[in-house]
């Protein structure tokens, strides 16, 4: 009887001592940065992006599975409330364009560059309606241009404004509320000129009679969209960050080796015909690195605009937020 229960409780300690060396092993990966089993991977898209596709053609989710880890896909409707689910814990890990990341610094919030999209600069443009009788941009001097207050093509129609001698104060800027408003009033006449971005500008390009006084090397403006991470995400798992760079990478190439399904695919996301979206396909080429110094003085430079004509309260420096430099 005696040895019996020696024996049950010498069980219960090796049992009780086995559980705290197993919770002392997972909390020393934990702190030792590695990745566990079952870690589960935020990721914010927006529809017709390049996360969108990388959903699409499951190259993270298959990747992720071998792993033993799963994919959190969550959608948002632009890149300001995408940025906003990153400084709030909502998602570790996004995609939006140059303006959200240079609005989120100048305003504090909590966020790194971890990669970066290959340049884009066909992707915006600035146009006028044939029957405008504008045939170049210094004669939009006291005429009405509209665009998205902060966005790629807002950037890319300053640049072209002072390319062509003018300044930003020459024109009449008008800020429509999204893409669709901007389109309305470019039709309807009550701007003289729209700068806008891919798939939309390609969408005038295609439906309407224009002329494109502005597109591809604007002062050397390459147009880039960039991926974001939370800090902690970042900080924590600097190895899952490769690793969705990593499936992003291969996404790119399948995309570029058929675009033809990308075409399908985005068209039905977006409620945009192929021909609209071949168009914008035809004149881009995916691909993803992470940051270096080019892409970093360009973002620079954007931002240093933004605060020279009054978008942003202060002067960034971008470097503070890039979670590492490659050469």
């Amino acid at each position: 009887m005696r040895k019996s229960l020696i024996g049950a409780l010498i069980t219960v300690i090796l049992v009780v001592f086995a559980a705290c060396s197993g919770n002392a092993e997972k909390e020393s990966s934990a702190e030792n940065g590695e990745t566990k089993q079952g870690q589960v991977i935020r990721v914010g898209y927006q529809k017709g992006n390049t996360l969108h596709i990388l959903k699409e053609s499951g190259f993270l989710d298959e990747m992720a599975q071998e792993k033993g880890y799963t994919v959190k896909w969550e959608m948002f409707t632009h890149g300001g409330t995408l940025m906003e689910g990153i400084y709030a814990g909502v998602i570790d890990f996004g995609h939006a364009a140059d303006g959200p990341g240079i609005f989120a610094q100048a305003s504090g919030k909590p966020f790194v560059y971890v990669g970066a999209d290959a340049p884009n600069p066909e992707g915006v443009g600035l146009m006028v309606r044939k029957d405008s009788g504008i045939t170049s941009i210094e004669q939009l001097k006291g005429k009405k241009v509209a665009a998205l207050e902060g966005g790629n093509h807002h950037y890319s129609a300053i640049l072209a404004l002072e390319a062509a001698g003018l300044t930003v104060d020459d024109v009449e800027w008008v800020y429509p509320e999204d893409a669709a408003q901007g389109r309305a009033l470019f039709e309807t006449g009550e701007i003289d000129a729209l700068s806008s971005y891919d798939p939309f500008f390609a969408s005038a390009e295609v439906e309407m009679d224009v002329i494109t006084l502005a597109n591809g090397d604007i002062d050397g403006y390459p147009n880039r969209t960039f991926y974001f991470a939370s800090e902690q995400f970042a900080e924590e798992h600097p190895e899952l960050i490769d690793f969705i760079l990593e499936a992003i990478d291969k996404s790119d190439q399948w995309a570029n080796e058929n675009k033809e399904e990308v075409v399908k695919i985005m068209s039905e996301a977006l409620g945009i015909s192929e021909e609209v979206i071949a168009h914008q396909l035809d004149r881009r080429t995916f691909g993803v690195s992470k940051i270096t110094e080019e892409i970093i003085e360009a973002q620079q430079k954007q931002a240093d605009k933004y605060y020279e004509i009054g978008l942003i309260p202060e002067k960034v420096d971008i470097k503070e937020k890039v979670f590492e430099i490659v050469e």
